[in-house]
């Protein structure tokens, strides 16, 4: 009886003032999902052609946030900015190499606090940051050692018994196969998660069980099935595949991780078609093994005891505004998609609320009856789950350095914020906090991004409160 009326407590449309504190026996597990580079090409998220029928049901019975915003553009910084609820000012770090510890040692990671409060913490797959950091991970963080979790994307070739087939496709970083979904990472990541999932159902103790998957990152190589599910044909190009108008060129990079750096690849329109082609394949490989995951959660009888959340680190171009990858600061690298999914429901399935990635710490720790720990720098969305507010914040910040990718100091920085109707970004030397460039786009007529209106006469009447909620986000880290 004490755990189904937590359960409803947790599902009620006016339940901020009314949810109890969980007792530590009736706490909920929570199932924390991962993708990696996925930007919003889902049905749940209006994609016309995406297959997602696992993460779309998923949002049916859970809360889908149309604007969430990651803090920076690149694996490590974003998610040691989320699994820490610090921006990534305050953790100094904004490339690969840096670990967040190197910053605050002790600081508390998400699953950490967790399992400070008396829960299973267990990694399966790409959750911290997956190399190139001299940590592999964060140990500290788990009950058990991480698992499939640290290593380079390039190393994602398929295991097959007897003779491998031929890889169909012929764009660069491209493979279909035809072999089964456990002959890559992330099929042999979804079935160490069912053993995870398994032996926690025949525990006592609440779990955090974080699952990352290393999709829809390149390469593009997932089982041919999934290649099969799209007609390249159908593929929408681009909505601004130019460069857009009047934007700043520190703005742009060299795409390198797709096309390498020292002698760039070339791509044919064939290429180019195929490379989307085959991200989406990748979309509905990993909508398959979360499929997989909630399959079993009903199967073991435990879905009505289980706070599921499913995230992206970060965005992706593909071919957008003359980009590939990420490492911008344009809406498609920093918008990702979010869905949060209480058991028993929520008040609304959707909202237009801008959100963080920063947020989804104070949340899940308030939704699963924790106190806040200090330090945090986002809030509980636990008001929008609830019903009970329509916004939680004014705007989101996302930032990047330049060079895109660097090992020795940068030379300039540009943070972004997104509000209702703009994005703006200032773009600014590293040395002296000169401004070298800005953009703003309006989104209520341009979605695509494809023209800065930072010098037209009729924005100009906008700048002055951007800048200032550029400067409050910006500088409101407390630096360590």
């Amino acid at each position: 009886m004490i755990r189904t009326s937590v359960i409803l407590a947790l599902t009620l449309a006016f339940s901020t003032a009314l949810t109890p504190r969980l007792l530590a026996g009736d706490r909920l597990n929570v199932l924390f999902i991962a993708a990696d580079d996925l930007r919003c090409d889902l049905g749940c998220y209006g994609h016309p052609l995406a297959k997602t029928p696992h993460l779309d049901r998923l949002a049916q019975r859970g809360i889908c946030f149309d604007r969430a915003y990651c803090a920076q553009a690149l694996c490590n910084p974003a998610r040691s900015s989320l699994l820490t609820g610090r921006r990534p000012n305050t953790l100094t770090q904004y490339n690969l190499t840096k670990h967040f510890r190197d910053a605050i040692p002790d600081v508390v990671t998400l699953p950490q606090y967790f399992k400070q409060n008396g829960y299973f913490s267990q990694n399966v797959g790409k959750i911290f940051h997956n190399w190139a950091t001299e940590v592999k991970g964060d140990p500290d963080s788990w009950s058990v050692p991480a698992v499939m979790h640290f290593g380079s994307h390039r190393h994602d070739d398929p295991k097959v018994d007897g003779q491998l087939p031929p890889n169909l496709a012929k764009a660069i970083r491209c493979e279909c196969r035809d072999v089964p979904d456990d002959a890559y990472y992330d099929g042999r990541i979804t079935n160490l998660a069912l053993d995870a999932l398994r032996e926690r159902a025949q525990a006592d103790q609440p779990f955090f069980l974080a699952v990352g998957f290393w999709k829809p990152h390149l390469p593009f190589n997932a089982p041919k099935k999934y290649w099969d599910l799209y007609d390249r044909d159908e593929i929408s190009l681009p909505q601004c595949p130019q460069w857009p108008a009047g934007t700043p060129r520190i703005a742009w990079h060299n795409s390198q991780e797709l096309l390498g750096k020292s002698k760039p690849a070339t791509l044919t329109p064939e290429d180019e078609q195929e490379l989307r082609h085959g991200y989406l394949a990748g979309i509905s490989y990993m909508d398959a093994q979360v499929g997989r995951l909630l399959d079993e959660l009903d199967r073991l009888h435990l879905t009505d005891r289980t706070l599921i959340v499913f995230w992206s680190d970060h965005g992706f171009q593909l071919g957008d505004h003359t980009l590939w990858c990420k490492t911008s600061n344009f809406e498609l690298d920093a918008r990702v998609p979010l869905i949060i999914a209480p058991p028993g429901g929520v008040a609304v399935n959707r909202t237009d609320a801008i959100v963080e990635l920063l947020d989804l710490y104070p949340t899940l720790a308030e939704l699963c009856g924790l106190d806040r720990p200090d330090g945090l720098e986002g809030v509980s969305l636990k008001p929008l789950i609830d019903g009970v507010a329509d916004k939680v914040k004014d705007a989101a910040l996302t930032q990047h350095p330049r060079p895109s990718y660097y090992r020795h100091p940068m030379d300039a920085m540009g943070h972004s914020v997104r509000t209702d109707r703009f994005r703006y970004t200032e773009w600014r030397s590293r040395d002296d906090g000169a401004l070298i460039g800005a953009e703003l786009y309006d989104h209520d007529v341009d979605p695509a991004e494809s023209v800065n209106r930072v010098d037209e006469d009729a924005y100009q009447v906008h700048l002055a409160g951007l800048r200032q909620v550029l400067k409050s986000l910006s500088g409101a880290s407390n630096q360590p």
